[in-house]
């Protein structure tokens, strides 16, 4: 027998199975919420977590107690640091308008065509501010696609998706040498007629079709999803990389009912009003949640040692570059030793941070990494470094070297 709203259930709470059903119906709509790691439930608007933010470390034993005492037998102390994270829950509302015809018909299912409206709606808006940050409150951080760019962890679509995602320094590498463990994909589904053109090597195909059963997708071992309801804009990215259980999140409120015979209902957008409950003789049910989640980030003995690293990585159309520094800007070597430089590429939307290095020594060279080594045998006073944007060869940044002795 199939769950009827009819007007006496509408002065009522909605049944609880029935709320249950939706909840786990909208965590399992949003992609996020399904790959992320769900805490237990919160019992305040906020909730501290702490993240390990310095390591421990382990020492050798020099010697051994002896009948005269330690000798040399003492036991290092170490430290451990935490730092705290706090997630804050806010509420997410959504607004289903049902005609009062539907009501009163007892042979129509209303909860069959209410439910999946609620799931998608609710894993739609959840998506995509915390992917992209999209209408997100403002206690939440900055969503997964702007802060893995912001991190340097963007990749732009270069000639070769092969090389862009499964190569050296490509989109999975990104978050390996961020010290994480990738273990989840997720795609626009535009995607997909790229990943079946896939090739190896060898020239087979990376993804094969079974005519008789589904075609699995998979990167390196790791599961893809396409999200379906509507959340992830293919011109912001086109592909998240990510250790996904760094991505943390927790329900304040399970989810509540209210039903509303008037009122308008806006576009909020455009303000414009698209439902008169009372002119429409419609009813109007709405449901609220409230959630709140963090990326954990934890410092780890792979990343120990890195300023920003983040556990995801993006892939998707590229921006533009505007400027390349190098740091140091100036600098004195003497001849036979080295200098290690660095560059920043900046720009707008996702762009390709590597850079070539050249110098203008007569003798001296720069490897790849930016380390200078100035030649014994250097015969010029003072020596050019440059880096040059992979991504735009128009935009440089440069550093003056001294040569001494």
């Amino acid at each position: 027998m199939p769950n009827i709203i009819d007007r006496n259930a509408l002065s009522g709470l909605i049944p609880e199975p029935v709320t249950r059903e939706i909840m786990q119906g909208a965590i399992a709509e949003s992609a996020v919420l399904r790959m992320g790691k769900r805490l237990a439930n919160m019992s305040s608007k906020t909730q501290t977590i702490n993240v390990l933010d310095a390591l421990p470390s382990a020492y050798f034993v020099n010697g051994e107690a002896t009948d005269n005492g330690a000798g040399e037998a003492f036991k290092q102390t170490t430290k451990m640091a935490w730092d705290k994270k706090k997630l804050y829950a806010e509420e997410i509302a959504v607004i289903v308008p049902i005609p009062e015809a539907a009501l009163d018909d007892a042979d129509y299912d209303i909860w069959g065509e209410v439910k999946p409206r609620l799931t998608e709606a609710f894993g739609k808006v959840i998506d995509a501010a915390i992917l992209f940050g999209t209408n997100k409150p403002s206690t939440w951080r900055t969503g997964v696609v702007p802060a893995a760019i912001a991190a340097g962890n963007g990749v732009p679509v270069g000639t070769s998706v092969f090389d862009d995602i499964m190569g050296e320094n490509g989109l999975i590498s990104k978050v390996e040498l961020d010290g994480f463990n990738p273990n989840g994909v997720m795609s626009a589904i535009q995607m997909r007629g790229k990943l079946r053109g896939l090739k190896d090597t060898t020239g087979q195909p990376i993804f094969k079709s079974d005519m008789q059963g589904g075609t699995r997708y998979g990167l390196d071992g790791m599961d893809m999803y396409f999200p379906m309801n509507g959340a992830f804009d293919p011109n912001q990215a086109q592909m998240i990389v990510g250790d996904w259980s760094q991505l943390v999140y927790a329900i304040r409120q399970d989810m509540t009912f209210k039903i509303f015979t008037e009122g308008v209902i806006q576009d909020p957008t455009t303000k414009a009003i698209t439902y008169n409950l009372m002119q429409n003789d419609m009813v109007a049910l709405r449901a609220v949640m409230r959630l709140g989640w963090e990326i954990a980030n934890p410092i780890n003995a792979y990343n120990a040692e890195k300023t920003n690293p983040f556990p995801f990585s993006v892939y998707g159309k590229g921006g533009a570059i505007s400027t390349v520094a190098v740091t140091p800007a100036t600098a004195t070597v003497k001849k036979g030793e080295s200098k290690l430089f660095t560059a920043k590429v900046d720009g707008e939307g996702i762009i390709n941070g590597e850079v070539e290095w050249s110098q203008d020594g007569t003798k001296s060279n720069i490897s790849d990494e930016g380390v200078l080594t100035v030649s014994a045998t250097e015969t010029k006073s003072s020596i050019t470094v440059t880096a040059k944007s992979k991504q735009d060869g128009t935009k440089t940044g440069t550093a003056t070297v001294t040569v001494s002795g």
